[in-house]
């Protein structure tokens, strides 16, 4: 069960990491399409994510929570002296299609341009991944690049997209 509740949301909320949400956290990321579509290519162990939760990790990163339940995570680094951040995100497979993460992103840019004053917030997209790329699109993110072959993914070289936001272009639902 994720902590406590940091960001409400209409369907999902955003809650704070602890340390008990570790393996639920390693099992979702290491979940085959999850890997794939972050590009990650060797899973990560238990250990890596407790270290990861207790660290002094430079950023802020929550569970997203649907019912009590641990069922994503969404997160940006620090921001840059520049004022811009980077997210991520990712979400259990079963759980695709809901719009659940277009709303937890909504919610984060929501918290990083009013509480935390960003400028800009970026993500990185696998060119492959055309539902993240609609996640990004749908919550006003623009294309601003594309990296050529910039991730190995399952054997082979793909591009990445750079996608950015900023602040006096973003509208919150409402």
């Amino acid at each position: 069960m994720p902590g406590p509740v940091f960001i409400e949301g209409d369907r999902i909320d955003l809650h704070v990491i602890e340390e008990s949400d570790a393996e639920t956290i390693q099992q979702l990321v290491n979940r085959p399409a999850v890997r794939q579509d972050l590009g990650m290519t060797t899973p990560i162990a238990l250990h890596e994510e407790e270290k990861w939760i207790t660290g002094d990790d430079d950023g802020t990163t929550f569970f997203i929570g649907l019912d009590g339940e641990g069922i994503g995570t969404i997160g940006m680094d620090d921001p840059s002296t520049w004022g811009t951040a980077n997210i991520s995100y990712y979400l259990d497979p079963e759980r695709w299609g809901n719009g659940y993460t277009s709303e937890a992103l909504h919610l984060l840019a929501q918290y990083a341009f009013g509480e935390r004053r960003v400028a800009k917030l970026t993500g990185d997209v696998c060119a492959t991944n055309d539902a993240s790329a609609g996640v990004m699109e749908s919550v006003g993110f623009v294309q601003e690049g594309r990296r050529r072959k910039e991730a190995f993914v399952d054997g082979e070289r793909i591009d990445v997209l750079r996608y950015g936001l900023l602040a006096e272009e973003y509208e919150a639902p409402e």
